[in-house]
Parts: C-alpha cells; structure tokens; sequence
C-alpha cells in the first residue's frame, strides 16, 4: 500500500532548550491527523545534491482522542550541527510547509494493558511521546488507578523537555504520578524553576533499581538514547520483565 503524503504548515515554533525546537503544524490539505499517542511522523525533503531523505519525529501533541482527530500537529526537533534536518526546520517561516507522511508506529499504551504501574523512560526529545501520552495516563489512573513513573534523562535543567508540563502533572496526580528528573552533567540550582524534589544527579539507567521493576505490576517504555534504552533494556529482563512488557524504540541522530 502506497504511504499517503500530505502537507504540513508551520503554524509556531518555540525554543524548548538550547538545541530543540518546538514546532506546530497543520495539516494543510484541509484533514485531521488522527493518531495514537506515542506514533511518529516522517518528514520527507532532499539533500543539497537533489537525494531524498526523511526525519522521524515523534508526536509530542496533547489531545483529547476521545473526541476525536486534533487539529495541531506537534514535535520537538533536535537541532545537529551542520545537519540537513536542522537546515530545513531553521529555515522554515511560519506558514511554510514541510512534506509528511504517517503516523507510524506501535509505541502506544494498549487499550487492553491491565498492569498496575508503568515505567516511563526517556532522554532527550525521548520523552515527547510520554507527553502526547498524558491524557491517556490521565485517564487509566481514573479508571484503573494505575502508577506512573517517568524518569527522565537531561545533560543541564536547560535541557529538561516538557518538564514545566510534566511537573505541573505530578502535581495534579501526587499519588500516582512521579516524576524524576536525572541530570548527568550538572543540577539545577537551589530553589529554581528546575529544582524538584525528585532530582537525581546521573544517568537514568543508574537509578533505574531504585524502583524496583517488578514482572508483576509492570510495563515499561525506552525511548531516546540507544545505549540508555539497551542498558535499561538489559536491567529491566534481569528484573524478570518478560520483553512484551518492554516497549521501545531508539533515537538515532542523522546528518
């Protein structure tokens, strides 16, 4: 089956830190993208010598897929120095276009998961897919009263993706919601914005113990870094997690 192509238009774009944006995107061939949070796109252009290439990018939009497909089309793009991507984005005014294709992928929360906790991991724009994912987690504490954690890989609190929003999460949900921040290269200073109880100083998959991945309550997600997410891969089925109950998928960066 042929992968049907569309239109997207620049409707936004924000700084989420100091090498990724936020970009927001309409379809502009008059349809709704309906997607399952956790699927990607794919971004299709060409090379300076005229060879096509593509992009994945996760959807980073938050909507409610009850009520339907959403209007916006959001992702988080890493700029890489000297990067055909990068050139593309940075180029791109508001009402440009961009050709798509999508969405794709099984890196979804199932409609028939019965498990009592998921493990969220990520580093990097790793972690869009767990906010695309929020009203979902939203909606199985309400009804299952599940538990969340999302521990999240950052180099500096600048490069904390989303954390304003998944902060603001936890906060609404202390009882099922823990969001942990590890930071590798420095912390975040006393009584910041960026500064959290939860805070750890190091790599996530060091802390990954802490929580105590159990084969009985469990389903985890691995998203970012590909030594982050076999590292984490490898603890989680020493942990006794069968691998259905490991769901991942790995960002590799391209020029």
């Amino acid at each position: 089956m042929a992968i049907q192509h569309f239109p997207l238009k620049l409707v936004s774009r924000r700084m989420l830190a100091p090498s990724v944006g936020h970009y927001v995107f309409v379809r502009d061939d008059g349809q709704p993208l309906d997607f399952i949070p956790g699927q990607f796109i794919q971004v299709h252009f060409e090379y300076a010598d005229g060879t096509a290439t593509k992009r994945s990018y996760s959807l980073a939009t938050i909507h409610d897929h009850a009520i339907g497909p959403g209007e916006a089309v959001e992702i988080a793009v890493s700029y890489v120095p000297g990067g055909a991507a990068t050139a593309l984005f940075e180029g791109l005014d508001v009402g440009g276009t961009v050709d798509a294709s999508g969405p794709f992928g099984r890196f979804c929360l199932l409609p028939t998961d019965a498990n009592a906790r998921y493990l969220l991991i990520g580093t990097g724009t790793g972690v869009t897919p767990y906010r695309a994912m929020l009203p979902l987690i939203e909606q199985a504490i309400a009804e299952r009263g599940i538990q969340v954690v999302l521990l999240f890989g950052a180099r500096t609190p600048d490069e904390l993706l989303y954390g304003d929003e998944f902060r603001a999460f936890a906060d609404r949900h202390p009882d099922n919601f823990r969001f942990v921040p590890c930071f590798s290269r420095e912390l975040p200073e006393p009584g910041s914005d960026a500064a959290h109880a939860d805070v750890r100083h190091g790599y996530v998959q060091q802390f990954l113990p802490e929580f105590a991945p159990d084969a009985a309550t469990d389903i985890a997600y691995l998203c970012g870094n590909p030594n982050m997410v076999d590292a984490c891969f490898e603890a989680l089925k020493e942990s006794g997690l069968e691998v259905k109950q490991i769901r991942r998928e790995k960002y590799v960066s391209s020029k």
